[in-house]
């Protein structure tokens, strides 16, 4: 299974202020860029944080979100599932039914700990020319050492967003 993590992030690295930080402050071009991914992918896994973030469901994807308190959580049989499963066993899932491609779109903890598990295949950033100083890193809570390779650098806009793809593999 194939594996994009997709993010936008500051300048300064950051994804958000803080974890009730909804992503509003990306430009149209990468939220064109996140919708058209994540429906192709068909598959969307967050973190909880993340996941409260959102206003609702995104349509035409399956999301998984990770926590680690499975209580008074209900899934949304073809929209939401909730799980406190390893990456691999949740990589595994989603290939036995048929699943080929998932976006791992964050939080920071998120990200770091299917980056640890090596599952990541791509890494696509988007960097907003915003600093916030203080939030959200794309990685937190796990120690990695990955190396990546560039696979294409593309300017989305006059305002200087600029979109990185990373191979990893």
């Amino acid at each position: 299974m194939k594996i994009i993590l997709l993010a936008v992030v500051t300048i300064d690295g950051k994804l958000a202020r803080n974890e009730h930080h909804f992503v509003d402050w990306s430009s149209p071009e990468d939220k064109k860029l996140f919708y058209s991914a994540t429906r192709k992918a068909g598959v969307l896994i967050v973190g909880h944080n993340t996941f409260r973030t959102f206003p609702s469901p995104l349509p035409g994807r399956l999301h998984v979100v990770l926590t680690r308190d499975m209580r008074d959580k209900v899934d949304v049989p073809g929209a939401v599932e909730y799980t406190d499963r390893s990456p691999q066993e949740i990589v595994a899932g989603l290939e036995a039914r048929g699943y080929s491609e998932a976006v791992m779109a964050g939080g920071g903890a998120a990200n770091a700990l299917f980056l640890k598990a090596g599952l990541v295949d791509e890494i696509w950033l988007t960097i907003e020319p915003l600093i916030f100083g203080v939030g959200i890193d794309l990685f937190t809570g796990e120690e990695v050492d990955v190396r990546a390779r560039l696979l294409s650098v593309e300017k989305l806009n006059e305002d200087g967003t600029v979109h990185l793809k990373y191979n990893l593999r």
